[in-house]
């Protein structure tokens, strides 16, 4: 992909919703919950101090992250959906649940 964000901007690839409960009963694109889960497939260089100073990023790119239902921006390129938004509007950084 040929996208660079800017500043402290990430670019993640959603994660769809399941289109089948776990009691079997499939899901019309009507019902289904905007996703909250995705993949950073792009990260910028993170915000300015006002020194101009870099601040460094706490997500990189390949991390799950939790993100706010309406935060961001939606965009489609390449027939794909991607979701530009800023790094504090990441809740949770995705873990495989060792520490």
């Amino acid at each position: 992909m040929n996208l660079k964000p800017l500043g402290d901007r990430l670019v993640i690839e959603p994660v769809e919703q399941q289109e089948q409960t776990a009691s079997g009963i499939f899901l019309p694109e009507t019902a289904k919950e905007k996703p909250q889960e995705g993949k950073v497939i792009a990260a910028g260089p993170g915000a300015r101090k006002e020194n101009g100073d870099r601040i460094t990023m706490d997500v990189s790119v390949g991390d799950t992250v939790l993100y706010a239902r309406y935060s961001g921006t939606n965009i489609k390129l390449h027939g794909k959906e991607y979701l530009i938004l800023k790094e504090n509007d990441v809740l949770a950084i995705v873990t495989n649940g060792q520490a």
